[in-house]
C-alpha cells in the first residue's frame, strides 16, 4: 500500500498489476498508440468483483501508479528528445513528476477471471494499477 500524508491521512492501493513484455522504462513508447503491446492487468482478489459490467471491446481509462519515476522531477524535454525545450512536467505526459500517476487509454480485448487483456499499454511489467474507469464519449454514456 502506497501510504502520503497530507493535511490528513491518504491511502492509494494498488488494485492489480500490469503483466506486460515491456520489462523496462528504456523499452517503453511515449503513447500506447506509438507501438505498444497488449497487455495483461491482474487483479487483486479483493477487487474482482468490481469488473462486473466490463466487457471486450470496452475502451478504459487505466490509471497506474508509475513506480520507476523520478519524483524530484519538475522540468524534462518532452519525448525523451534532447533537442526539445526544458519544459514543467505539468505540461506534460512525463512519467517523473511529484506525484507519478499514469493515465492509459486502452481497448478491453479479453477477460480471463481476474485478469484483463488489453491492447495497446505503454506501462512496464509490474506497474501497480490504481484504477480503471470507462471511457465516456458522450452523455449518454454516463
Amino acid at each position: 500500500m502506497l501510504r502520503f500524508m497530507n493535511d490528513g491521512d491518504f491511502r492509494l492501493q494498488p488494485i492489480g498489476f500490469v503483466r506486460s513484455r515491456i520489462a523496462s522504462r528504456d523499452q517503453a513508447p511515449c503513447q500506447g498508440d506509438e507501438g505498444a503491446p497488449d497487455a495483461w492487468i491482474e487483479i487483486l482478489a479483493p477487487f474482482v468483483s468490481g469488473l462486473l459490467g466490463l466487457a471486450p471491446g470496452a475502451e478504459l481509462l487505466i490509471f497506474t501508479w508509475l513506480h520507476r519515476a523520478e519524483r524530484q522531477t519538475l522540468q524534462v524535454r518532452p519525448r525523451r528528445r534532447a533537442d526539445a525545450p526544458l519544459t514543467g512536467v505539468f505540461a506534460t505526459r512525463s512519467p517523473d513528476r511529484p506525484n507519478p500517476i499514469g493515465l492509459h487509454r486502452a481497448t478491453l480485448v479479453e477477460i480471463d477471471g481476474n485478469r484483463l487483456r488489453v491492447d495497446p499499454l505503454e506501462a512496464i511489467d509490474g506497474t501497480p494499477v490504481v484504477d480503471i474507469k470507462p471511457l465516456l464519449r458522450t452523455i449518454e454514456e454516463r
